[in-house]
């Protein structure tokens, strides 16, 4: 398959700067996958379209203001973009113009060494400070590594879910900016389960696709984790026939990850699953996402889930009635 098949144009107007209030008013598309038929309401009427006893699996991973900016000893500016933790004050990094023994300072006492070049842009580093001490000046100091189209930010609550716990995203899982505590207590009431796994969203989930034939395109590594106690009720549930409905890509990626032989296995581990048109899902029955930028791996998850000549008739339809997109924009739910 080639990247120009997963491509299309979308007027900037779309582009959404920031989440509607509440967050429950954005709009909501329902494409049913069995029917190819595609329906418009609000996402405060997500219960509508849901069944009594089903699943909703959220991903609980929490967005760090992971975005540092410093001088080199050159006095040059430059910008560190944290991607995941090696261990304790060590780091893998986006470095700008980064060099083998820099030391890039990001106030007088906080500091950052540039170790060793990992792959092109992407450095091992560490910090002069470890443990609370280093998570103290991360907060001071880092702001949030929002997408370059959203041009400007208020705070970073504004850029998590409302269930966010587990610190560790550079970008936050959109699909559930949705939600609201209205909302999720409605669906309580409706006897539908909500149930956390955790992917930490790195470089994975938003490095472009650059290679022509995206079968050769390699995703960045990702930790995931699945508890036991979660595994369990998921595989009973799935047992019961109920539906498991995944908010968001991320959470598919991990729900996909751990199973095996139609089983949810409990683990923490790091995956690069990347999800494209051909691939057989193993336990995710339904799933709520947004309106995904073209070329991007996201996009193909969705389209290897509902097909892509369904999907491309929904973006095409979403565009004519003005829906708005990417991190800030309307859901989708496919069922």
């Amino acid at each position: 398959m080639k990247l120009s098949d997963f491509d299309y144009n979308l007027p900037k107007q779309l582009i959404a700067q920031k989440p509607v209030r509440p967050r429950d008013h954005s709009r909501l598309m329902i494409l049913s996958r069995k029917n190819k038929t595609i329906r418009h309401d609000y996402f405060y009427n997500l219960g509508k379209y849901l069944k009594r006893k089903d699943i909703l699996v959220i991903n609980d991973s929490k967005v760090i203001p992971a975005k540092l900016f410093g001088k080199k000893q050159t006095g040059g500016k430059t910008e560190i973009l944290l991607l995941k933790r090696i261990k304790n004050n060590t780091w893998e990094a986006l470095v700008k113009k980064g060099k083998e023994n820099q030391i890039i300072k990001i106030n007088s006492k906080f500091k950052a060494e540039v170790l060793k070049k990992i792959e092109p842009g992407i450095w091992k580093i560490k910090f002069n400070f470890t443990s609370k001490k280093l998570e103290q000046a991360i907060s001071r100091f880092g702001k949030a590594p929002t997408p370059p189209y959203i041009k400007r930010l208020s705070n970073l609550k504004e850029y998590q879910t409302i269930y966010a716990k587990r610190k560790g995203s550079i970008a936050a899982p959109t699909a559930g900016f949705h939600f609201t505590k209205n909302l999720i207590s409605k669906l309580k009431k409706q006897d539908i389960k909500f149930y956390s796994v955790t992917l930490h969203v790195g470089l994975g989930t938003f490095q472009p696709v650059r290679t022509e034939i995206i079968e050769k395109h390699k995703m960045h590594s990702e930790l995931a984790e699945v508890k036991k106690e979660i595994a369990k009720k998921l595989n009973q549930a799935k047992k019961n026939n109920q539906r498991i409905i995944a908010v968001g890509t991320t959470t598919v990626r991990t729900l996909e990850t751990f199973t095996s032989n139609k089983i949810l296995k409990p683990g923490i581990k790091y995956t690069n699953l990347f999800i494209y048109p051909g691939y057989k899902f193993k336990f995710v029955d339904a799933m709520i996402t947004n309106f995904h930028l073209p070329k991007s791996t996201l996009l193909m998850l969705v389209c290897a889930f509902a097909s892509r000549k369904l999907i491309f008739k929904a973006y095409k339809e979403a565009i004519k009635k003005k829906y708005r997109f990417y991190s800030f924009g309307d859901a989708m739910l496919i069922i």
